[in-house]
């Protein structure tokens, strides 16, 4: 359903238990793109993570109205980041917008990234200057995003979370690279040209509960602070020789009051418990830290899919290679 004619924009949308959102942000969608940018052709794709709700029954809904809409259905929740970056790949616009069906990405905003593209731009983000969320996740958010910043070796983009527009030559790049880990925040940062970034205020989600958790916002940063960072190794080397320096010289002080026969230079086993304490925990957590490490190695050395699609909708089949018995019967 491409348009030669005129240029098409795909809009994206990942969807995990939002049968309240569906439909509207559809809605809201459809409107910017007809009423807005009337000039392009425009298709929409959603991609469900395995929703336990009717979120597929609605997206179903609205397949069947608009041939325009297109969906997959995943076999099972492949998580936060795997989903969207795939079915990034999957569309066939000029350019890609990604958002949320939950309304904290604004739809309003589409025309404004598509003129910024029009201008020559091949990635127009969104970056949050204030938020409507919880006031301290906001503020905890920032911190973390200047503390990777500056960590990394690439320029971490604050308070981006993948919210834009990106035009098909990037989305080529995207192909080539063959990544079972994305983290998209960092490819376009590390990789993305010369981007426009609109500034916005982040409304409160329009219905439903937020999917993140303590686990899935862990998951997310210990992604980005292994693919992006080499801190956490280089951190416990430095802690180990400082921790291991401070110990000899603490022995040492220890040998000479022997030595020297002070008798009242006694204080139990207290500090040997407490070091061996504070000597585990170290070791423990910068463990965790080489764990997090090998893990993310071992997820990119196994290069399993992206996702499994359960089904698709709305697209269009992908025509069958002539076999040599069909060609002979047309030669004849």
């Amino acid at each position: 359903m491409h348009d030669e004619s005129r240029k098409t924009i795909s809009v994206m949308i990942p969807c995990y238990n939002e049968e309240e959102n569906v439909r509207p942000i559809y809605e809201a969608v459809r409107e910017q793109l007809t009423q807005n940018c009337p000039g392009y052709a425009y298709e929409i794709l959603f991609i469900d993570n395995k929703s336990r709700d009717r979120t597929r029954e609605r997206i179903e809904d609205i397949c069947r109205a608009d041939r325009r809409v297109k969906a997959i259905f995943n076999s099972k929740n492949f998580g936060q980041f795997n989903s969207p970056y795939h079915a990034m790949l999957q569309t066939c616009g000029d350019c890609t917008i990604t958002m949320c069906a939950d309304f904290q990405d604004p739809p309003e905003l589409i025309p404004r990234f598509v003129s910024e593209w029009e201008k020559g731009y091949k990635i127009v983000i969104g970056r949050k200057t204030r938020s409507r969320e919880n006031p301290l996740l906001y503020f905890l958010r920032g911190c973390y995003y200047r503390l990777l910043r500056r960590m990394s070796d690439v320029e971490i983009i604050e308070q981006f979370t993948g919210f834009g527009l990106y035009d098909r030559s990037f989305l080529d790049t995207l192909r080539a690279l063959h990544d079972p880990t994305p983290f998209m925040r960092g490819i376009v940062a590390e990789l993305g040209p010369e981007r426009a970034e609109i500034e916005y205020t982040q409304p409160r989600r329009r219905a439903g509960k937020t999917h993140n958790s303590f686990y899935t916002l862990y998951d997310a940063a210990m992604l980005s602070f292994t693919s992006y960072t080499k801190a956490g190794m280089r951190i416990a080397a430095f802690t180990g020789f400082i921790i291991a320096l401070l110990s000899f010289l603490i022995g040492v002080a220890f040998l000479v009051a022997k030595l020297a026969a002070w008798d009242r230079f006694s204080a139990g086993y207290a500090p040997t418990v407490i070091s061996v304490f504070f000597m585990g925990g170290v070791q423990l957590t910068f463990l965790g830290f080489l764990g997090e490490y090998v893990m993310s190695m071992n997820t990119r050395i196994m290069d399993r899919p992206l996702v499994i699609e359960e089904r698709r909708i709305n697209f269009e089949p992908e025509k069958p290679e002539a076999t040599t018995e069909q060609e002979t019967e047309k030669e004849a």
